[in-house]
């Protein structure tokens, strides 16, 4: 866990680090060019700065253990840092939608285009092997802050890219005020970025469903099954940053012992815990079978049955979320 933790840490500090040496590169390239649009291009620059400061900070407390004031953990907080960032990259576009509409009203001058082309690509190629990474380490260790920080990020490197287009088009035809409608298209491609960052923001924080993670759980538990594991129903599961607590109830034979039962749920959090180690934990409340359970139970040495075994439920995650026992 703490191996997971440090990767994390070391991805967005040089997530920062990298994004603040870019900044200094596009202001350099507005400075020597006076264009428009690679001011848009400078300005978002300084979202991806502050916003990775803030993810830096909810990644580092994000990471404290548990305590009494939060059982949970801290993990929320990167839902927060996403969606912090979202309100700060559609704020930074606003100001861009702005500034390129006086630009139409005041036209600027625009000189050695060819070296802030240049400048612009090569921030781009940076941004476009960050941002890759960071979303692959964030899907690997679960973090939707790597992950929100990762795509706005490659969302820079295509804006880079049609700037660079778009800034091919005023060195090759002098059309000047081109300049503005690039960086109106920018700033609208940046809007829409932001929207997204907090509506992912906003899943999180209202613990909408991970049904993709769901179903490999269900995978899992579905392969790895025991007999004495009639079923399993009334799963929910909760994100808190890179932890999913999952909650089930488990359907096991009525006769069984305290100590019989326990066994058996303790081997059900094992086979997740060594599936998906630290990332998912998983709570499981054990119930009694009833008679209408014997139609589903795979239990064949069972003596208590009440009706013999007519079919075998698979554990989908449609079949788990279901909010009472399974029977025929």
């Amino acid at each position: 866990m703490e191996q997971n933790q440090e990767i994390k840490l070391k991805a967005i500090r040089l997530t920062f680090w990298i994004g603040t040496l870019l900044m200094g590169v596009k202001f350099i390239a507005f400075g020597l060019t006076g264009s428009m649009a690679i001011l848009t291009d400078a300005l978002e620059s300084i979202i991806n700065v502050g916003a990775g400061a803030f993810a830096w900070f909810s990644l580092k407390l994000s990471m404290k253990p548990r305590d009494k004031e939060h059982p949970y953990g801290h993990g929320k907080i990167e839902y927060i840092s996403a969606g912090f960032e979202g309100g700060l990259i559609i704020m930074a576009a606003m100001y861009i939608l702005y500034e390129a509409a006086m630009s139409f009203i005041h036209p600027r001058d625009i000189r050695q285009l060819d070296t802030g082309i240049l400048l612009t690509a090569a921030a781009g190629l940076v941004n476009y092997f960050l941002g890759s990474s960071l979303v692959k380490t964030g899907k690997k260790h679960h973090s939707p802050t790597l992950v929100a920080d990762g795509k706005h990020l490659l969302t820079d490197t295509w804006s880079s890219l049609g700037l660079i287009v778009g800034l091919g088009l005023v060195y090759f035809t002098k059309l000047n005020w081109l300049d503005g409608v690039i960086s109106v298209a920018l700033g609208i491609g940046i809007v829409i970025t932001g929207i997204g960052l907090l509506k992912s923001s906003l899943s999180g924080l209202m613990d909408e469903a991970d049904e993709e993670k769901l179903e490999q759980i269900a995978k899992v538990l579905e392969e790895n099954r025991r007999k004495e594991w009639i079923d399993m129903h009334n799963v929910r599961m909760l994100k808190y940053g890179s932890l999913i607590h999952v909650d089930a109830h488990l359907t096991l034979p009525w006769y069984y012992s305290l100590e019989q039962a326990h066994e058996q749920v303790s081997a059900l959090e094992e086979l997740v815990a060594d599936k998906f180690h630290a990332e998912v934990e998983l709570f499981i409340h054990a119930d009694p079978c009833i008679a209408s359970s014997c139609s589903i139970c795979q239990l064949a040495e069972c003596h208590q049955r009440k009706q013999p075994t007519k079919t075998r439920i698979a554990w989908t995650s449609k079949e788990l979320l279901a909010n009472q026992k399974h029977g025929i």
